[in-house]
């Protein structure tokens, strides 16, 4: 069983109005399409590396 997005916050003792609910669940949902299936990708398809080379945006 899972829990709502309300329940979770109330655990935390967090108390939301009824619209931030649905906001919020609808992000959450979102998000979870998002996510795909990303349990069974292959990370070395999709792994990156990014570098940062201090004024190195004028190099060519």
């Amino acid at each position: 069983m899972s829990l709502t997005v309300r329940e979770l916050l109330e655990d935390k003792g967090l108390k939301m109005q009824e619209n931030h609910l649905r906001i919020l669940k609808d992000r959450w949902e979102g998000l979870q399409v998002l996510k795909g299936d990303l349990d069974t990708i292959q990370v070395d398809d999709a792994d990156i590396g990014l570098r940062n080379i201090p004024g190195g945006d004028h190099i060519e």
